[in-house]
């Protein structure tokens, strides 16, 4: 029970992230009209978040290896409580952009953190069910979380749903201190060490499978509106559903994740990689028939979430000594993949190929992750090595 309650402890914190990090696509207009600036200027706040965990993930990992986890868990999220906060209170477009900077530095960080702890709690082969379950807090805010904040920002004001942020992060804070145990940090890590993840080949091809391979989902997620309305030919109001689709396939995938990567890391990976192109595929063929594209949006957030999971315990696997730097760099990657995949996405479209086309980036995209997996696989064989599962 108390392990349960601990990984329930870990997912709130998921929770908080998950819904921070994407109510504000759903409040744009909102936050644009009360900072006084342009829709488009106003998404450049959803890329000063990412930024944060671009530089917050190493930073935060190289300087807090040593601190006891639990309470490093704890900091990181009163940080985010007090980012959060502080995007409350802005009064303007620039200590707005700087507080949704701030709010993105703790991002990866504590998800990095938090799979090693709950790895370290679960019993012997169920680490992976355990990362899973810490995971699942993020694919639940896009089912529930995001939905309420953004109806919350709509109707009580913009800088309601960041103190509800902010609350959540309280909360989060206080149930790691009642629930989780004790969990020291690693008294014999260093800087020095926790670098040298950077000098492990295995590392690095994780890392970029991640940064290319997952843009492949966020090349289709980021104009899904676009698809369903112009493409599919639906109504405004479909695109909250297949939005619904997206966050039941996270879940879905999240839960069945752990499992799998209990099975095998590395074939898992394999495999997703490569159904998630074919999902993507069959996106871009059937976008045109409306509803039914509902099926293949759900099964492209299933595998990229499955995706996600075992990059996570692939890190974990790869990095040697560098635990903590390793565990928190996956949601760098990712988040350099969420904006590669929006930027050749949106190229796509000014070339003038259409709000299908990418999809078929994604596919793309996804195949090349695969091809990088692959070679990790070649280059692990050469040297002696089984992929670690």
């Amino acid at each position: 029970m108390r392990f349960r309650l601990s990984l329930l402890a870990l997912a709130t914190g998921g929770f908080a992230i998950g819904t921070t990090e994407f109510m504000a696509m759903g409040l744009l207009p909102q936050i644009a009209e009360g900072v006084d600036v342009s829709i488009p200027a106003a998404g450049h706040l959803i890329s000063a978040y990412a930024l944060g965990v671009v530089v917050g993930a190493p930073v935060l990992a190289f300087t807090g290896a040593r601190l006891p986890r639990r309470g490093l868990l704890v900091a990181l999220m009163a940080a985010y409580a007090g980012a959060n906060a502080l995007s409350a209170v802005a009064g303007s477009y620039g200590l707005l952009f700087v507080a949704r900077f701030l709010s993105g530095v703790p991002h990866g960080a504590y998800f990095g953190v938090a799979s090693l702890v709950a790895a370290s709690l679960a019993p012997r082969g169920r680490e992976g069910r355990a990362v899973a379950m810490v995971m699942i807090g993020l694919s639940v805010a896009n089912v529930v979380g995001v939905p309420a904040a953004t109806w919350m920002g709509q109707h009580l004001g913009w800088r309601s749903a960041f103190w509800a942020a902010a609350s959540l992060a309280v909360l989060t804070a206080a149930l790691v201190i009642l629930l989780v145990p004790a969990h020291p940090g690693d008294a014999d890590a260093t800087g020095r060490r926790e670098l040298r993840l950077f000098a492990e080949p295995q590392a690095w091809l994780t890392l970029l499978a991640g940064a290319i391979g997952f843009g492949g989902m966020f090349a289709l997620y980021s104009y899904i509106a676009e698809v369903v309305t112009e493409v599919g030919g639906l109504a405004d109001g479909a695109v909250p559903v297949f939005l619904l689709a997206f966050g039941l396939g996270m879940v879905a995938g999240t839960y069945v994740a752990g499992p799998l990567g209990d099975w095998s890391v590395f074939r898992s990976l394999l495999g997703s990689s490569l159904a998630m192109a074919s999902f993507l595929l069959l996106y871009a063929a059937v976008a045109p028939a409306g509803w039914w594209a509902l099926v293949p949006a759900f099964l492209v957030s299933v595998s990229s979430s499955v995706l996600v999971v075992n990059l996570q315990l692939r890190l974990m696997s790869v990095a040697g000594e560098a635990q903590t730097l390793g565990a928190a760099m996956n949601h760098s990657s990712l988040n350099v993949g969420n904006a590669l995949g929006a930027w050749l996405g949106g190229l796509v479209i000014a070339a003038g190929w259409g709000y299908r086309a990418p999809a078929l980036v994604g596919v793309v995209l996804a195949l090349a992750g695969l091809a990088i997996l692959a070679a990790s696989a070649t280059f692990a064989r050469r040297a002696l090595m089984v992929p670690s599962d």
